[in-house]
């Protein structure tokens, strides 16, 4: 009597590396889109309520957000300083923006002035942008609705 060889059992089990290491993935991705969608805020800025404000028809293409707060002091790019230093923390935006090769004039500022702040205090900081060749500018408001 003859023997016969047996074959090994081929194993059917699927390999969940690569979908563990994709969902993992995807968790970073939509943790750093989170972060981004969330730089347009302020924990010191209290918008002012508007029934005639309106939502933009494009979104802005090259914005550079400017946070006023109660306090008369501004925030750019999450450093914060006296309104007269402006200047100096717009530099690395506009520097940024040369990279691009773009010009100030391309730029969209968008001031988000806390709502006890004098009216004053934002056109003070308009002419201020307006001296380093900044021409467009946006306020932010909550919609009253």
């Amino acid at each position: 009597m003859r023997l016969q060889k047996k074959h090994p059992q081929i194993s059917a089990e699927a390999d969940l590396t690569p979908m563990i290491d994709m969902t993992f993935l995807l968790i970073a991705f939509f943790t750093v889109l989170i972060n981004f969608s969330q730089s347009e805020q302020h924990d010191k800025v209290v918008l002012p309520v508007s029934e005639l404000a309106k939502p933009t028809d494009q979104p802005l293409k090259f914005p550079i957000i400017v946070h006023l707060t109660s306090s008369g002091t501004v925030v750019v790019g999450g450093a914060e300083s006296a309104i007269e230093a402006i200047r100096t923390r717009l530099a690395p935006e506009l520097d940024v923006l040369k990279l691009k090769k773009k010009t100030a004039k391309d730029a969209n500022v968008v001031i988000r002035a806390h709502q006890s702040v004098a009216t004053g205090r934002v056109q003070d900081l308009i002419s201020r942008c307006q001296e380093m060749g900044l021409e467009k500018f946006a306020l932010r408001v909550k919609e009253d609705l």
